[in-house]
């Protein structure tokens, strides 16, 4: 039952039968056979049937909750007797905001280190991309905010402290600054991340909090591309601390630190509270715990 019940997760995710068919890698009528299957096991229907995919029913919809559990469950417990076996092998999952992928191999490189076996997939996702993510078992783990926003039922182990940096062009006015605040901040022309990045409510918040709203002239989800128009001399952003670091000094950019206040918010790893972990999510949130007391 547990193929199928991972075949339901794949349909639920991709909204398909044939994408979903494509991931799982069976044919079309494999997979739709398959849910059939299922729904006469449980003796109910789980989607509702039309020329396409039309979403599941409400009895679908608990399964597919169920199915999440079960599925986690069974690929904990294969994990866990193959690390019995052959210590820690195969492929760990990690979801990244993108502001913390400066930050990442503070956590990954002590990990591979210990555990040389374990490939990373290391993927850029929003917040709460990475929530769906672990909810889904697309994921095994994520870095992100522990303090800004709801996590929902994680386990969530504190990293590192993220602070905030004005990104500009050498030459340009506020180059020369030992620091710059929130106010000032909101009258330059900025580039910064979307809204749909936590990043970027929080930057809001701040500036709020000081009594100013920003529009900023050029958004975008990449840090890549903030930096890109940043080095122009025409525009400035807010990024992290680290991010700044890895970018100045060379390239003709400078990093301002921005106060009144001078903001802080913690980034950490979080994991999907299911008991027992998988020995991988063990050793990654055990590696986190060391990184964060430093």
């Amino acid at each position: 039952m547990i193929d199928k019940l991972e075949m339901l997760m794949m349909l639920a995710s991709e909204q398909h039968f044939g994408r979903a068919a494509l991931r799982c890698g069976v044919t079309q009528p494999t997979l739709s056979s398959a849910i059939r299957q299922l729904e006469d096991q449980l003796g109910v229907q789980l989607v509702f049937r039309g020329s396409r995919y039309q979403g599941l029913t409400p009895e679908g919809e608990r399964v597919l909750e169920w199915a999440r559990r079960i599925v986690g469950d069974a690929r904990a417990l294969r994990a866990e007797m193959r690390a019995a076996r052959q210590g820690l092998t195969g492929v760990l999952r990690l979801g990244v905001i993108p502001t913390a992928l400066p930050m990442v191999a503070h956590l990954t490189a002590p990990f591979t280190e210990k555990h040389p076996a374990v490939s990373l997939q290391i993927m850029s996702r929003t917040s709460a991309e990475i929530l769906e993510g672990l909810e889904t078992l697309e994921l095994d783990a994520g870095l992100t905010y522990l303090d800004n926003e709801p996590l929902g039922r994680v386990i969530k182990v504190p990293v590192y402290t993220e602070f905030y940096r004005l990104l500009c062009a050498k030459g340009s006015a506020m180059a020369s600054k030992t620091q710059i605040t929130w106010a000032e901040v909101a009258d330059l022309p900025l580039c910064l991340l979307t809204g749909d990045m936590q990043n970027r409510r929080i930057v809001n918040q701040h500036l709020a909090d000081a009594g100013t709203t920003v529009q900023a002239r050029v958004e975008s989800n990449s840090s890549i591309a903030l930096i890109a128009h940043v080095r122009t001399g025409r525009w400035a952003s807010v990024v992290p601390k680290a991010l700044a670091e890895m970018v100045t000094g060379t390239g003709g950019l400078v990093s301002v630190p921005i106060v009144a206040p001078e903001a802080e918010h913690s980034v950490g790893l979080v994991a999907a509270a299911r008991d027992p972990l998988t020995p991988m999510v063990q050793a990654l949130l055990d590696i986190a715990a060391r990184q964060g007391r430093r």
